[in-house]
């Protein structure tokens, strides 16, 4: 358990276990030099078998990949008192088509960010509120920091598991980086309608 997890603006102990896939000996398919693991084939990543031979921990609480949770969902429940999801920041909310009706059941769903680029998980925050209508723990994973928190905020997320090697009391502070924010969102009416 650490203590890089911030959830209702404060520091709390993280008694969730983060399960990922060990993807170190997945093809990696390279386009115009970059990386890309999925899309480029249609293939999923990481791939059915990395995910099949993922031996689940002992652990009361865990946040499974959305994609291992499909594929062994009889183990899971009758494993786990307590259990999550998560999917990366880079798939399609597609995935969520097999559980739309039961998503809340899930005490939390994950968004990972494996390398901070652009705002894909900031979308996918609110379509996983809007859209789907969960309404517990949705939780940033991975490459999260101070500077992403009050957007991520903004876009639904209640919990975010700090990366490791930053401060997570320098984070906390940057949910209130702004007092106010001219635009709407889930939670905020837009600075305008009030005039």
């Amino acid at each position: 358990m650490d203590t890089q997890l911030i959830k209702n603006k404060e520091l709390v102990l993280n008694d969730w276990f983060w399960v990922v896939p060990d993807t170190s000996n997945e093809e990696v398919k390279k386009q115009a030099g970059k990386v890309v693991q999925f899309k480029l084939t249609g293939e999923d990543f990481p791939s059915d078998g990395t995910l099949h031979n993922v031996i689940l921990p002992k652990a009361e609480k865990v946040i499974l990949p959305l994609r291992l949770y499909l594929l062994k969902t009889d183990e899971i429940k009758n494993k786990y008192k307590e259990y999550g999801i998560w999917i990366y920041s880079h798939d399609e909310l597609d995935l969520f088509n097999h559980l739309k009706d039961d998503i809340n059941s899930f005490s939390v769903v994950g968004v990972y960010v494996e390398k901070f680029a652009d705002g894909r998980i900031y979308s996918l925050g609110n379509l996983i509120r809007r859209k789907l209508s969960y309404k517990n723990d949705l939780r940033a994973l991975g490459d999260v920091f101070k500077d992403q928190l009050f957007y991520l905020a903004r876009s639904g997320f209640d919990s975010f598991l700090i990366k490791e090697g930053y401060d997570a009391k320098k984070a906390l502070l940057g949910l209130d980086d702004f007092s106010y924010s001219y635009q709407g969102t889930l939670n905020q009416k837009p600075l305008w309608s009030e005039r």
